[in-house]
């Protein structure tokens, strides 16, 4: 990694937010350039993430501008302290919406084949009448009301048995007798509950 800058003291980050405050763009690059230290040493807590560090770097480097162009002299804090939160929260909120993203596509990705070797997804099984339900909403619109129903109409019961049976959520699929085995319940009874939960769920989504 890079050679940064050393932290400021006290007197100085006052003196180049002072200076910032009137309209020094100079000193707005000097307290980032000598803060970017604390950058560095914050995402080292998301090492364990697949993100390059350079990525982290880059993210957590527009948290820091973000902190340097919102930071109230007048709380009395230092800078750093302010700053930490911001670059945290800018990591997170990058990995939040991956993984959110990482589970909405999961709802697409084959889960099976049907008996002419096509593959199924759960928006094929989540059908109303003749049309498949995905037909009538945009794909993230669809989405966003598949995640709500799932959370909000099923039991906790139902709720399992579906994660489990379509791989929501990060879980791999499982057949109907793996769930059974899980959940400690026969196959037949995880079928007959599934079979629930998907027609409330279809329910839901032609609302």
């Amino acid at each position: 990694m890079e050679t940064f800058k050393k932290p400021l003291t006290a007197a100085q980050e006052k003196e180049y937010l002072r200076q910032m405050n009137q309209g020094s763009s100079e000193a707005r690059t000097l307290l980032i350039e000598h803060n970017m230290r604390l950058v560095a040493h914050i995402i080292k807590k998301y090492a364990f993430t697949d993100k390059e560090t350079d990525d982290l770097l880059s993210i957590g480097t527009i948290g820091l501008i973000k902190a340097v162009n919102t930071f109230d002299v007048s709380r009395g804090n230092r800078l750093s302290s302010y700053a930490a939160k911001c670059i945290d929260n800018e990591i997170l909120m990058l990995l939040r919406a991956e993984k959110k993203m990482s589970r909405e596509v999961s709802l697409y990705e084959p889960i099976g084949t049907d008996k002419e070797g096509n593959e199924i997804h759960l928006f094929d099984v989540i059908e109303s009448g003749e049309c498949d339900a995905s037909e009538h909403y945009c794909k993230k619109e669809d989405i966003c009301r598949l995640h709500r129903g799932i959370q909000t109409v099923l039991l906790p019961k139902e709720k399992r048995v579906v994660v489990l049976r379509y791989g929501l959520f990060g879980h791999l699929v499982h057949t109907q007798k793996e769930v059974g085995s899980v959940l400690g319940i026969s196959r037949s009874y995880v079928s007959r509950i599934e079979k629930s939960a998907l027609e409330k769920l279809r329910s839901f989504l032609m609302m």
